[in-house]
């Protein structure tokens, strides 16, 4: 099958003389982190350059075309914006003047299979938890628990995101008068947690569900991200109107209407340090771009030990702090088109999670222990997404056609010995590999969806390699660090960094995710921009009465 490709581009191509070499900051990485920091500085009158290796900018929010299709890498739905007051949404329309929409998916927007069961999540508060009573109609009281201990973790969550703002004597004192208040829990894996409150085994298994969401199963992640995904999504899901490159495109003449710019195809060699102090990046050109203020959307095993001079003395402790944390999970990803449309295919708005059964710990414990891939191998989980049936637009865009995604987790050593392979060349026993792949997702799909069987017109696989490749996490991980509990403790993961002028934002520093992202962006900002960023934190997450 021949292969023609056009790209979704959004931001402007580097060229050294497009530049204005009059920058208030400088942010490394075009993600949704990266885009907000500047997006919300922008606001405050600052002129930012966000410069982005990728030839499109919006990370993990970007699309790509093959074949006259479109699919998202990674927005495969986002909750919380359905209501213009919740935070999620009023910073959304912060960052975009509003001009980003929305639609929802259907009012079951996650299935469950579990071996031979199928459950439903339900859109609204009500809505969820009585769909998990219809499930497990005498673990009413244990649902209800379940419930409240998530909602319990409220405040506790607020003020560990508020520390990373706040001077290192005043957490002090907010830790003294806090950490008796705190939750158990917020200590504590999700399932640790579940375990207390019921030993149905099933129920745990429906309730911890979406753990693909932060890429750790029950028993490894803390129930803080357990909790802040499963709250995310109880009021539906939603995708944004015109597939999820819109969100860039939307930030981005915020951006530049303070005088900043995206530029694309700029690759960051090195972050410039002068007495200790960041004040610049080295370009892969040899260019110097100077700013008094660099951000970091690169995540922090790339900042601390590719973009900085080991020579630097914080340097070398924060690389000892990088032995607290791990990357996360890995995955490959089939990209499925069509030629027929999501209504006369009947996909639904809706994404499957399948799993062998209920045991998820033990599940992944074997696949972790396979460093190659053999076909006898258990997927711990398959994640079905239907771009084309959620995006309103995407019929006007490309009409007559279908698309849909297949992630599953994987092993980065799957792959590895292809690492030193060029991109789209890595020769034939790495294709045959992919296409194994391909085809076990396909029977997954096939499994659910009878009616696409012999409809697919094209398909390719996406491995670590591509994760690598494109957005430089060198381990294929897509969820930067694991949430496990010891993530939560580590108070080095907040935006400013011992370095002077130099910044933290994105998935390292609050939590994973588009939003979790987002609001990193949000507090990278708030902590630059100093009484300016204290207003921008009062309109976002204390907004007055009659706005």
């Amino acid at each position: 099958m021949g292969v023609t490709a056009s790209t979704v581009r959004v931001g402007k191509r580097y060229r050294h003389h497009r530049l204005d070499r009059d920058y208030d900051a400088i942010v490394i990485g075009s993600g949704i982190g990266g885009l907000t920091s500047a997006a919300c500085l922008a606001k405050m009158g600052k002129k930012v350059c966000v410069l982005e290796q990728h030839y499109t900018a919006g990370g993990f929010t970007h699309t790509y075309e093959r074949n006259g299709y479109e699919w998202d890498v990674g927005v495969h739905y986002i909750g919380d914006v359905g209501n213009k007051k919740t935070t999620s949404r009023r910073l959304f329309d912060y960052i975009t003047d509003g001009e980003l929409k929305w639609s929802a998916m259907d009012h079951t927007f996650d299935r469950i299979f579990i071996g031979k069961e199928t459950f439903n999540l339900n859109s609204g508060r009500a809505a969820y938890r009585q769909g998990l009573i219809d499930a497990f109609p005498d673990e009413e009281s244990a649902i209800d628990e379940y419930l409240k201990r998530m909602r319990s973790l409220k405040g506790a969550v607020q003020t560990h995101t508020l520390q990373k703002i706040l001077p290192t004597w005043l957490n002090y004192i907010v830790d003294l008068f806090t950490k008796n208040k705190r939750p158990a829990s917020f200590e504590q894996t999700t399932r640790e947690v579940l375990e207390e409150i019921t030993d149905n085994q099933m129920l745990i298994a429906l309730m911890t569900s979406q753990w693909g969401d932060c890429g750790m199963p029950p028993g490894e992640s803390s129930f803080v991200i357990h909790s802040l995904i499963a709250q995310h999504y109880m009021n539906g899901g939603y995708y944004p109107n015109g597939g999820a490159a819109e969100i860039a495109k939307k930030i981005i003449p915020i951006i530049q209407s303070a005088g900043g710019d995206v530029f694309t195809y700029a690759s960051v060699e090195k972050i410039m340090t002068n007495k200790n102090r960041a004040n610049g990046v080295l370009m892969s050109d040899g260019n110097i771009i100077k700013a008094p203020a660099i951000i970091s959307n690169a995540g922090v095993f790339n900042t601390f030990t590719k973009l900085l001079d080991d020579t630097l003395p914080q340097v070398d402790d924060y690389q000892k702090k990088l032995t607290q944390v791990k990357p996360s999970m890995g995955s490959i990803c089939l990209y499925i088109g069509i030629k027929d449309t999501a209504d006369n295919l009947k996909l639904p708005k809706t994404n499957f999670w399948i799993y062998p059964n209920e045991h998820y710990e033990q599940v992944c414990d074997q696949f972790k222990s396979d460093t190659q891939y053999n076909e006898n191998i258990t997927l711990p989980m398959v994640y079905i997404s239907f771009p084309s049936a959620k995006d309103p637009d995407f019929s006007r865009r490309y009409p007559g056609r279908a698309t849909i995604e297949i992630v599953a987790p994987c092993r980065h050593e799957w792959f590895a010995e292809w690492k030193h392979q060029p991109w789209g060349n890595r020769g034939a026993d790495y294709e045959s590999l992919k296409e194994a792949l391909s085809q076990r997702l396909l029977k997954e799909l096939y499994k659910k969806l009878p009616q696409l069987n012999e409809k697919i017109d094209y398909y390719e696989l996406s491995t670590t390699l591509s994760t690598d490749f494109f957005c430089r996490y060198s381990q294929g991980e897509i969820y930067g660090i694991d949430h496990d509990p010891k993530r939560f403790k580590q108070s080095w993961l907040k935006p400013k960094t011992t370095i002077n002028g130099l910044y933290l934002t994105g998935q390292d520093v609050v939590t994973c995710g588009v939003v979790g992202a987002m609001m990193a962006g949000l507090i990278t900002s708030v902590k630059i921009g100093k009484l300016q960023g204290l207003k921008l934190a009062k309109t976002i997450f204390f907004p007055s009465a009659d706005s």
